[in-house]
């Protein structure tokens, strides 16, 4: 029977082939289970956090943009990138959230994280449910250009279903958001420091 660690493949040596603002792309020398080298092309990313933020009427605020790198404008759920490798993905989720639709709220549930592409690349992007929300002015970054708007979730997880959303990101958000207020657990959400201590364990955590 296969063990884990049968499976597993030993990191011997990197050699950096870009360093750019976001990510680094490094070449990796990695021993395989057999004893053989072989050559893994990697990406290295801060990480990123992402809100679902619903409002008492039941509406998910999304942000519209164009994504050059597909060539689609999308529909997302607010997101952003970690100011670096250490930082709490609970403040970056604070922070984008205000900064891209100029929400606050007052009640925050992490729903999960997800590596985004293991193949390739170490992006993690923990998901985050928002509730109990107020506005604010928004103020993004000067190179991001959204248009905002605000719709019922089960039409969102209606357009995740059929296809028409097809973020990664957006459709996981979404589709636990709305089984998480399903099943009525919105009175279950941890508070702001419940969560903030989560989230520092789990980054703890990971650095082991």
């Amino acid at each position: 029977m296969l063990t884990d660690e049968s499976l597993r493949e030993t990191f011997l040596s990197s050699q950096e082939i870009y360093p750019g603002k976001i990510i680094r792309v490094e070449k990796w020398q990695v021993s395989l289970p057999n004893g053989e080298t072989a050559l893994r092309e990697i990406v290295r990313h801060n990480g990123a956090a992402a809100i679902v933020p619903v409002d008492r009427e039941g509406n998910v605020t999304l942000v519209r943009q164009h994504r050059i790198a597909v060539g689609r404008f999308t529909w997302e759920i607010p997101a952003g990138k970690l100011d670096s490798p250490e930082e709490d993905p609970f403040h970056a989720a604070q922070r984008e959230l205000e900064e891209e639709t100029g929400l606050q709220a007052g009640a925050w549930r992490q729903l999960t994280r997800i590596d985004t592409t293991p193949g390739f690349c170490n992006e993690r992007i923990a998901i985050y449910l928002a509730t109990d929300l107020s506005q604010h002015p928004a103020h993004p970054d000067a190179d991001e250009f959204l248009r905002i708007t605000k719709i019922p979730l089960q039409e969102a997880v209606a357009r995740c279903m059929s296809g028409e959303f097809c973020d990664s990101k957006t459709v996981i958000g979404l589709l636990l958001a709305n089984q998480v207020l399903q099943a009525g657990d919105r009175a279950c959400m941890p508070s702001l420091t419940a969560i903030q201590r989560s989230s520092l364990s789990a980054s703890s955590q990971m650095g082991k």
